[in-house]
């Protein structure tokens, strides 16, 4: 791999890791920067799965305490999601790469929207289960039938799953926003190792690119809890998205057109 390379994925996987501590969103940024370097979408895939996975688990274990308790309920949520990673990394595998490229400025573009509109899209899932009467702490029966297709995007592409999984586990911890979000850390972390389980056996990974990438984001983990103390958490949204929106344009065009 060339220095230039190294350094681009470096400071990639930096700016991943900083993100997605502050508002998530990470792969909007490293995905696109794995296929500047050359690799081929699916190939580019499994690496970004690969490479954030630790980041996430560290900003789990960071705030643990405010883990839910691990109850019966709980391990039963934890398996339908995990189940739902695997799922989604084996259809990755079995999609041609002509098929999956043509499907990145969809994905990109969805996981932009759904940034933009998470927090319109946590409100209506919490008014839905307070009218419902199910808006308790650690209520997870309704979450797990929405947990499942939401883990299957998560391990075939992840972009914005966190977005996604923190909406549904907001209703599990009745709208504790700090408890749902080191929840999202755990539960996304074992989905991304499952499906990074899964790439690494069928001899899908790029072990090169991945390291560096993955040492950015370990870093930018670090940056980014530091960074949420200081910096407004919208400043950091509008750049996203303004920065997903240009990467769905210019891969529209690079795949479409």
């Amino acid at each position: 791999m060339a220095l230039h390379d190294f350094l681009l994925l470096l400071a990639a996987g930096l700016a991943g890791g900083t993100i997605s501590a502050l508002v998530g969103g990470a792969a909007l940024v490293t995905f696109p920067t794995l296929l500047a370097t050359g690799l081929a979408p699916i190939a580019a895939a499994a690496v970004n799965m690969v490479a954030l996975a630790p980041g996430n688990l560290l900003a789990a274990l960071s705030d643990r305490a405010q883990l839910p308790p691990l109850d019966r309920s709980f391990a039963g949520l934890v398996f339908a999601s995990l189940a739902g990673a695997a799922i989604g990394a084996g259809l990755l595998l079995l999609t041609p790469d002509r098929i999956f490229a043509l499907l990145v400025p969809l994905l990109l573009g969805f996981a932009t929207i759904l940034f933009a509109v998470s927090p319109r899209v946590s409100a209506w899932l919490g008014a839905r289960a307070t009218a419902r009467g199910d808006s308790g702490p650690y209520r997870w029966g309704n979450s797990i039938a929405a947990l499942l297709p939401v883990s299957i995007y998560g391990g075939y592409f992840g972009g914005g799953v966190g977005v996604l999984m923190l909406a549904v586990l907001s209703v599990g911890t009745g709208g504790n926003y700090r408890a749902a979000n080191v929840t999202k850390n755990l539960v996304t972390s074992l989905n991304s190792i499952v499906a990074s389980s899964i790439f690494i056996v069928q001899g899908a990974v790029s072990w090169r690119p991945a390291l560096a990438m993955m040492a950015g984001a370990l870093a930018g983990a670090v940056l980014g809890g530091r960074l949420a103390r200081v910096l407004p958490n919208w400043i950091a949204r509008v750049l996203v998205i303004v920065f997903g929106t240009l990467l769905t344009i210019a891969f529209a065009r690079r795949y479409w057109f």
